[in-house]
């Protein structure tokens, strides 16, 4: 479960500054839950890719590639107010994540934060699909109201196929009815067995700098998973799930299981808020 202390000094540490927000708020691990599996097994259409950073693989209608991107991809309705922006398509990049605006070739996370567009990432990590044992990327927009990509089995720069990370990412429109307990955004992981690519600094799938988990907004501010870019992020992600809230600020807020636990946490942070503003007009 998220804690709720580290979430609320987090956020304390926005208000006092004034700023909308912080530059890097950190998730914890504790935050992640168990899972049974991927959200779903109906992984839809196959990633053909139409840009890239391996220009050999753009088009190639097997869909293997390395840092290579498809888009935009329409959504089918509306992202509203991420990171204060509506979004109706997203670019699905073969490296762990999605962008708005532009695809995203970058393979080495500086966090999701780091990209220079915003970024939705289950795994931001150095993927290679030219692998012969490795699976392959998909996106699937024809369920109304809801978005489902799936990395399957998919191995690490440079065509490594030894060793195979399976994670998926749901992103949910406002006519979606969202089940108690869910929320708009999941990161789905089941057997992850490597977190960082070659060209990374990595060898053998670890080492160098690992994948990150998390959100950007492409101005160098993001929510990102406690061990994103550390030694150890595939195993603290393996078999587990989180589900996100996009709050009216336009950020992501953890789904915590519990409803009056949460509401605790509200009346925390209100609390937190007004004390902050109590130290500005000081």
């Amino acid at each position: 479960m998220l804690s709720i202390q580290r979430l609320g000094v987090a956020l304390a540490a926005t208000f006092a500054t004034g700023a909308a927000l912080a530059q890097v708020v950190i998730i914890p691990d504790t935050a992640l839950t168990p899972s049974q599996g991927l959200y779903s097994n109906a992984f839809g259409t196959l990633m053909v890719t139409t840009d890239g950073g391996n220009a050999a693989n753009v088009g190639d209608p097997s869909g293997r590639n390395d840092d290579g991107f498809r888009g935009p991809i329409p959504f089918g309705y509306t992202l509203t107010n991420f990171f204060g922006q509506d979004y109706t398509d997203f670019f699905l990049n073969n490296n762990g994540n999605i962008t708005f605006g532009a695809g995203l070739a970058a393979f080495t996370p500086n966090g999701p934060q780091g990209a220079t567009q915003p970024v939705i990432a289950p795994f931001f990590g150095d993927v290679d699909t030219r692998g012969a044992n490795s699976g392959l990327v998909y996106y699937n927009t024809s369920i109304p109201n809801e978005t489902i990509i799936t990395w399957d089995h998919v191995g690490y720069f440079g065509a490594h196929d030894d060793k195979l990370d399976t994670f998926q990412l749901v992103v949910r429109g406002p006519n979606f009815v969202i089940p108690a307990g869910e929320g708009q955004i999941g990161f789905f992981w089941t057997t992850m067995q490597w977190e960082t690519g070659d060209a990374s600094g990595g060898s053998g799938g670890f080492g160098g700098t690992p994948a990150a988990v998390g959100f950007g907004d492409g101005q160098s501010n993001g929510f990102v998973l406690q061990g994103s870019t550390a030694n150890g992020i595939a195993s603290v992600v393996n078999d587990e799930m989180i589900w996100f809230n996009i709050n009216t600020q336009g950020q992501p807020v953890t789904i915590l299981p519990e409803p009056e636990t949460y509401a605790l946490m509200l009346a925390g942070l209100a609390l937190l808020g007004a004390a902050a503003r109590r130290r500005r007009q000081g």
